[in-house]
């Protein structure tokens, strides 16, 4: 049976969408196929299951957890010694770089995941410019790929208006049985000391700056103070304010499936997320989303399941909040979960190892 190797520097002991998804491609693959499957990445340790590779990296500032992996060599030949039989890369940097040098030695097929829109992020900080030079190194560097997935829609426009072509479009998935709206409970709340009847908004996931934290916690304040924003994870950004409680990163699912199932609304305003797979876990579990109008999310949440927000100004998201508040909250709370079926992990891992076999034949 064929054994995969996935290899990426988004991995972070305070969680992180690549993580959830390789950890659910792992154990969907044990239970449904006879494939073998590795993980490699800096921080990585046996504590995240069998078959783990731990390359070297130093912490990287800023970004919540990630490890910057140092040694392209010596990294792709820790990579060949596994012995794969076929190669994802889940980055762009370093590592996609000594994918594909362990790929070539072995001379097996090496394939892209496209969890980053790094063009966006890197004209957050340099302008149009650096946007338009991410672009072409994004072109230089994938094109070398057997086959490169973009979770969304829009990330695979993007991929080829770049001038790449061999890029399909492959979203993420959930664990819809684990994520249910069973999981709400009214005890939630009294431990985080709020009244029944207060309105709870909540975000999961890194504290980065691309996620504009800062947006959700003014749009709280401007909500009264009947409203709280409950923020669970980690990172060098977190959200600041009178109407703010910060939870830890919360590492077992069903704990965060009872926090997103209770809360009122699932709020996030980020304009960068290739997919946006926690407003997909919440959307699971009935609660209802107000998301930024942007990238992946755009896709992702329809006018039935959650609001989009076009400007991402706090006044705009208190607005679409408090409209969506102010309406029947368990209409929307099931669409949301009818939209989240059409996403489960079961229905995307088909579509995915599907690909990842025809990558091995061609």
């Amino acid at each position: 049976m064929p054994h995969l190797l996935d290899v990426t520097m988004f991995w972070s002991a305070t969680g992180g969408g690549v993580r959830r998804y390789i950890q659910a491609k792992r154990a969907w693959l044990s239970a449904c196929t006879g494939w073998r499957h590795s993980v490699a990445a800096p921080g990585v340790s046996e504590r995240d299951g069998p078959d783990t590779l731990a390359l070297q990296g130093l912490p990287l500032p800023g970004s919540g957890g990630y490890r910057a992996p140092l040694n392209r060599r010596a990294a792709a030949r820790a990579l060949a010694a596994r012995a794969p039989d076929l190669i994802e890369a889940g980055d762009p940097y370093r590592l996609a770089w000594a994918a594909l040098d362990a790929g070539q030695r072995l001379g097996i097929p090496v394939v892209g995941f496209c969890h980053s829109d790094l063009p966006t992020l890197v004209r957050r900080w340099t302008g149009t410019a650096g946007a338009a030079a991410a672009r072409c190194y994004l072109r230089h560097l994938y094109r070398q790929f057997d086959l490169v997935f973009a979770p969304s829609q829009a990330m695979y426009q993007a991929l080829r208006d770049a001038g790449l072509g061999r890029v399909v479009h492959q979203g993420l998935g959930v664990d819809t049985g684990l994520f249910h709206p069973a999981r709400r409970d009214p005890a939630w709340r009294r431990e985080l000391g709020l009244p029944p009847d207060h309105r709870v908004l909540v975000y999961a996931g890194r504290f980065a700056p691309e996620k504009n934290l800062d947006v959700l916690a003014e749009a709280a304040e401007r909500l009264g103070p009947d409203c709280t924003l409950v923020a669970v994870g980690a990172g060098p950004c977190p959200p600041r304010g009178r109407q703010v409680r910060i939870l830890p990163h919360e590492p077992r699912p069903e704990a965060l499936a009872r926090i997103l199932a209770s809360a009122d609304v699932f709020v996030h305003a980020g304009d960068q997320e290739t997919f946006g797979l926690a407003a997909l876990e919440a959307m699971a579990c009935g609660c209802p989303v107000v998301v930024r109008n942007r990238a992946g999310l755009a896709e992702l949440v329809d006018e039935a399941s959650g609001l989009r927000v076009e400007h991402g100004t706090a006044t705009d998201f208190a607005e679409a909040i408090d409209t969506l508040l102010r309406s029947e909250r368990a209409r929307w709370g099931q669409a949301a979960r009818q939209r989240a079926l059409q996403h489960d992990w079961a229905t995307s891992m088909h579509g995915l190892i599907s690909w990842l076999r025809f990558s091995c034949i061609c």
